[in-house]
């Protein structure tokens, strides 16, 4: 496992039937486990007529936009979803869909497509949906097209944040000064009164010193920094933003706002003035706070100078939008796409992508070891597919702390294991196994039950060019010691 890899904890194997972990229904995040198979054969038969601009394309006919939507098969909706959308079955909301997307849904499906199209492997969007009761929904989304051999983009994960109270308070705002006051206070977002003037009088001094390269001159006086971030004056925090930090009071926020935005703030607040210093006056971004009882945020920014404040930046509107639960399913969602989560290994689609890299830089030395488990179809037979993926679980354990990095093991198949040793020969690849069969041998005496077995074959390559070659001569080593071990054991029987 990667270092510092984030791996919700409780995760359990995977659902025989989505292929997914319990943690798709526990989720506090609307999930939807979709087939894009039909959208993968439909792109590769645009691309042989020619298509190039997929955008402007689909936009020139709204029919072909749902057309792409008639392709997608929904396999299964989270119960987060069924209460966002006000359905009551997953059944009534296949059933009503047509009412949940319309057409101010297809300008960000069309983005959304695009993004695939583009060969991204998950695209990011801001779109909208609606509910069954007929109320429009504001909806991030977030997908990623998980690892399968079956077919490509046969099962796609798309995780939506209902951003609609960040979404209407914004239309309040801009539909009603007169309730301004009363916005401010009661949105359902953090929001921020402040006064920027002295930061402005201490960029126009460094204007009339001639200063073009603001990003140079603040790697050279970091202190300066610290500077603009003291000279800001907050003026007013509406309640939820004593909500958000866990303060008792407005009074209890002010005196602690060094532990709200910490040492690490400093980098992100740089960014922030380097926008600023280019006439940037609304921007935003993805910063990191804390509470004051010290738990980690994840924060979306946007800074906005309020109209005619333009020239002093006496008035800035700060928003802040918790979106830790966001984070923390991109991280699942990166943790999918790269895992095996079964036995926590590095999936197949993560090992085609290295051995690509691999072969791009030219690398000079790569072995391979390929390693099959030996009497797993048995165990599943006679004591069920629990005692199968025990096994696997078992192996998983062994893998991770047999292979260190550089070096990567995947689970590439049912049974099938392969750990790819960048920069290691014959005698090193030797070592890894003899390691890997040690372990196995302290893994058997520590569980009772089925033994580990495993089949294994070994090649090395010093030529780029020939990577899957010699993943194939592993292969073959490997077939060879599997028959070497089912004739010893048919001998014994």
């Amino acid at each position: 496992m990667d270092e510092g890899q984030v791996v919700p904890a409780g995760w359990q194997p995977l659902d025989r039937e989505s292929g997914l972990p319990d943690f798709f229904e526990a989720t506090p995040m609307p999930l939807w486990l979709e087939d894009y198979s039909g959208l993968h054969a439909q792109f590769a038969r645009w691309r042989t007529e020619g298509i190039v601009d997929l955008r402007a394309w689909l936009l020139q006919d709204r029919e072909r936009l749902r057309h792409c939507a008639g392709l997608i098969r929904i396999l299964r909706v989270n119960r987060q979803t069924l209460t966002l959308f006000g359905a009551r079955s997953q059944s009534e909301l296949m059933d009503r869909l047509p009412e949940v997307l319309r057409d101010d849904t297809y300008e960000g499906w069309a983005n959304e497509l695009e993004q695939l199209w583009r060969g991204q492997g998950g695209f990011q969007s801001q779109t909208v949906n609606y509910a069954l009761t007929g109320r429009r929904l504001d909806l991030s989304l977030r997908a990623v097209i998980l690892a399968d051999d079956r077919q490509p983009w046969d099962r796609v994960l798309v995780a939506m944040e209902d951003v609609t109270p960040l979404q209407d308070a914004r239309r309040q705002a801009q539909a009603s000064a007169r309730d301004a006051r009363e916005f401010f206070q009661q949105a359902p977002v953090s929001l921020w009164v402040e006064d920027f003037s002295a930061i402005k009088l201490l960029f126009d001094e460094l204007h009339e010193k001639d200063i073009s390269d603001f990003r140079t001159f603040l790697d050279v006086h970091p202190d300066f920094v610290e500077r603009c971030q003291q000279e800001i004056r907050v003026l007013d925090v509406n309640d939820y933003t004593l909500t958000l930090f866990k303060a008792e009071s407005r009074a209890q926020l002010m005196e602690r706002l060094g532990d709200v935005f910490g040492e690490g703030s400093r980098a992100f607040f740089a960014e922030q003035l380097i926008d600023l210093w280019h006439g940037r006056l609304f921007h935003q971004r993805e910063v990191r706070n804390h509470t004051l009882t010290g738990d980690a945020l994840h924060i979306h920014l946007q800074l906005s100078v309020f109209q005619g404040h333009e020239d002093d930046w006496s008035l800035v509107l700060v928003s802040l939008t918790d979106i830790t639960a966001r984070k923390k399913a991109e991280a699942y969602l990166e943790y999918l796409g790269k895992h095996d989560v079964l036995t926590q290994l590095k999936n197949r689609s993560y090992f085609v992508d290295e051995l690509g890299r691999l072969q791009r830089k030219h690398a000079p030395l790569v072995s391979f070891i390929a390693l099959d488990l030996n009497n797993l179809k048995q165990a599943n037979d006679e004591s069920g597919h629990a005692a199968g993926d025990d096994l696997l679980r078992r192996f998983g354990e062994v893998l991770n702390k047999a292979v260190d990095r550089p070096c990567q093991a995947a689970r590439i198949g049912g049974d099938e294991f392969v750990v790819l040793l960048p920069g290691y020969d014959e005698a090193a690849t030797r070592a890894v196994l003899d390691n890997i069969r040690a372990l196995i041998e302290l893994n058997n005496q520590y569980y009772g039950g089925i033994p580990l077995s495993v089949a294994a074959g070994e090649a090395t390559c010093r030529d780029a060019n020939a990577l899957e070659q010699a993943l194939k001569d592993a292969d073959r080593g490997l077939y060879a010691d599997k028959r070497r071990y089912y004739a010893i054991h048919e001998r014994r029987r």
